[in-house]
């Protein structure tokens, strides 16, 4: 499989062909990787290449990530976090990485023969606030959402990195404000056009998480004019990295990370099919 790299409207891509030989435009499917491991969107390419999906798989890289990282370290982004987790690190990369994307949607259009149908769309941990964000802002139609172990609560993804700044957080009326507005359990209102989303959910993930995506799910099911295009999995013996660390170049693919690759497969078949 011919991998390409490059960058779009500034945005590094690792970008993987549909299998086969196709004539024509083809689907396009964009993922957004994860904080943890694998952290790179070449890393993440490697964990979830989906090979059977009859579309072009574009794996956008998160700020301050792979081949924006300062220096080639991840010193700069740790030091972010341990400034203040939520308003200089999580909440500006997950707004950062869903403003820049219309800007790189277009320039993938002009560089790959991809069509010009609602995309799909896939994130994974913090990679999963981005893709609801881009959902829920309704600048660029999607045909169908998956999410790996998302961030549906900024909140709580705010007490899990915690650790990185070495003391509790110290809450103010801006930081409530940045994590109210990512709160995509409060915003299920906001997904206007309702399209299929499948939630996976490791088993050992944290249990804080675990809460939100089954809360996630009751939300958009209520609101869902088909309740049923709304789904949920729980993969057996997955926690929260889908790769070893230190997770930032392509690796062998996990085993827990395989199945994660065949339910996301089998279903964005379908969607495509659709």
């Amino acid at each position: 499989m011919e991998t390409i790299t490059g960058t779009a409207a500034g945005v590094p891509f690792t970008a993987l062909p549909p299998p086969g030989a196709v004539e024509g435009p083809a689907p396009l499917i964009v993922t957004w990787h994860m904080l943890d491991a694998p952290r790179t969107d070449a890393a993440f390419a490697a964990a979830l290449p989906m090979s059977g999906v009859p579309a072009w798989r574009v794996h956008l890289g998160m700020p301050m990530c792979g081949a924006r990282m300062v220096d080639g370290r991840v010193d700069a982004a740790v030091a972010l976090a341990r400034q203040d987790v939520l308003l200089a690190f999580l909440a500006p990369f997950t707004h950062q990485a869903a403003d820049e994307f219309p800007a790189a949607l277009s320039a993938l259009r002009d560089q790959l023969p991809v069509d010009d149908e609602p995309v799909g769309v896939l994130g994974a941990s913090l990679g999963g606030a981005v893709a609801l964000q881009v959902l829920t802002a309704g600048k660029v139609p999607v045909k169908a959402v998956a999410l790996v172990n998302p961030a549906v609560r900024v909140r709580s993804a705010v007490g899990l990195a915690e650790g990185l700044a070495g003391r509790p957080y110290r809450w103010t009326a801006e930081s409530r404000k940045a994590a109210d507005e990512l709160d995509f359990v409060a915003r299920a209102g906001d997904v206007a056009r309702q399209p299929p989303l499948l939630l996976v959910s490791g088993e050992h993930d944290h249990a804080v998480l675990r809460t939100d995506a089954a809360a996630l799910v009751d939300a958009l099911r209520e609101r869902y004019a088909h309740p049923d295009e709304v789904e949920l999995v729980t993969v057996p013996g997955l926690a929260h990295p889908l790769a070893d660390e230190p997770g930032l170049e392509p690796a062998p693919q996990l085993p827990v990370a395989r199945a994660v690759d065949e339910i996301l497969t089998q279903w964005f078949r379908r969607q495509l099919t659709r």
